[in-house]
């Protein structure tokens, strides 16, 4: 199964709709928050999106819970869990809820780590990104064995493919 996750894109339309278009072939297009977009916005409709930091619209949640392929995946926007300085609040929580991956955002840093069998996937931003200089966004690829991540900058081009085995 292909999710496509994106983060922080504050505002920006045009890029929400570029990054659903590369990859129409994914199961689930995922949003961790900051999207500054009203919820009924027709962009963000089929989109599991969270409510970040900078989102007004009460009606988004600020976490979600769902199965993908057996797999229960948690996304939240990672404010609330203070995920830039410790992901410690963020690893209890999911281990609190039973998650296999987890999707989040706030750092707008790309990074992806796999703790105690938890996949945490943070996409990086598609407005703003912080250590490297392309903006960006994931996509996951889960099958019983191993998850694949690709990483991609705002134009579709692989930055980087991780490897996790279960």
């Amino acid at each position: 199964m292909k999710l496509l996750i994106m983060s922080d894109t504050h505002g920006d339309e045009e890029i929400i709709e570029r990054v659903k278009g590369y990859h129409p072939d994914a199961y689930k297009v995922i949003h961790c928050g900051d999207s500054e977009l009203p919820y009924a916005h027709s962009l963000m409709q089929g989109i599991e999106c969270v409510k970040g930091n900078c989102d007004h619209d009460q009606n988004y949640l600020e976490e979600m819970l769902f199965q993908v392929n057996g797999d229960r995946v948690y996304v939240t926007h990672g404010h609330l869990y203070d995920v830039k300085n410790s992901p410690m609040k963020l690893i209890y929580r999911a281990k609190e809820v039973g998650a296999q991956i987890v999707c989040f955002g706030h750092s707008h840093i790309l990074g992806a780590e796999y703790i105690d069998d938890i996949l945490f996937i943070n996409p990086g931003s598609l407005l703003k990104p912080r250590r490297i200089k392309e903006k960006s966004f994931v996509t996951l690829t889960t099958t019983p064995t191993h998850f694949t991540l690709q990483c991609y900058d705002d134009n579709n081009n692989l930055i980087d493919e991780l490897f996790y085995e279960r």
